[in-house]
């Protein structure tokens, strides 16, 4: 039995991860929230920084895709954010940005971010990103762990 194209994969069904997009440019932040449901995951989807972030921390996505230059709130101070909030520091974020210049990238990937995407991306690359980080997260609803209790 073959699947349709573009159809989610009984797999894929079953992940149930949340994967936040945060991207100000709509035609890209609405092509992968197709692209993600399709691929069968819930998609939570935000038009600048600061609408991210506010998501970010009232729904607890598994994964997050943020663009770098925003209004409002840049995709640094995204996750700096994150990364101040010991609730959610461990969901790994994955910077897609227009910007290929290496300071940016280093800085991103310095600040935490899992990954450092420029744009125009390939999507079975973003699909293979997407699935390797949320390989190694808990299943959605339960607690990460932060290493061994003492």
């Amino acid at each position: 039995m073959t699947t349709a194209p573009n159809q989610p994969t009984q797999a894929s069904r079953d992940r149930q991860h949340t994967v936040l997009v945060i991207d100000d440019e709509a035609p890209i932040r609405e092509n992968l929230v197709r692209f993600l449901r399709l691929e069968g995951y819930q998609v939570i989807d935000a038009a600048d920084g600061a609408a991210g972030l506010a998501a970010a921390l009232q729904c607890m996505p598994d994964l997050i895709l943020c663009d770098v230059m925003m209004p409002r709130m840049n995709g640094f101070e995204v996750l700096a954010h994150l990364q101040a909030t010991p609730t959610h520091r461990h969901i790994p974020l994955i910077f897609l940005s227009a910007s290929a210049e290496p300071e940016k990238l280093q800085e991103g990937l310095s600040m935490g971010a899992r990954s450092y995407v420029t744009k125009p991306f390939n999507l079975a690359v973003l699909r293979q990103l997407i699935a390797d980080w949320l390989a190694e997260r808990p299943a959605p609803g339960t607690a990460p762990t932060e290493g061994p209790s003492t």
